[in-house]
């Protein structure tokens, strides 16, 4: 089991859409990440390296962008840590209403 992480910066992208999207997001998000966050799906899918994330969750028009984190301190911690959070518009990403190059 993964827990899940949001940083400062996925927060404020949350904050950009209405309280339904951030539940439909955030809903999704625990159903999809929690078990198995690393197998390729039909919604999930490993990136080319940049600077959002190592993999991308789609939800409908929406964009999750994570990393899976591994620690091995006393026992074994799984993380999913969420970087940011868009939606996609025929060919363009939008974070925070404004467009983002992959």
């Amino acid at each position: 089991m993964y827990f899940i992480e949001y940083t400062e910066d996925a927060l404020q992208d949350l904050d950009f859409y209405r309280k339904a999207e951030r539940k439909l997001i955030m809903d999704e998000v625990e159903h999809q990440l929690v078990y198995e966050p690393k197998t390729e799906t039909r919604n999930r899918k490993r990136l080319r390296p940049n600077q959002l994330g190592e993999w991308e969750l789609r939800i409908g028009k929406y964009r999750v962008f994570y990393d899976v984190l591994d620690r091995a301190d006393e026992a074994i911690v799984r993380i999913v840590k969420i970087e940011a959070v868009g939606h996609k518009e025929h060919n363009k990403l939008y974070i925070r209403g404004e467009e983002y190059e992959l």
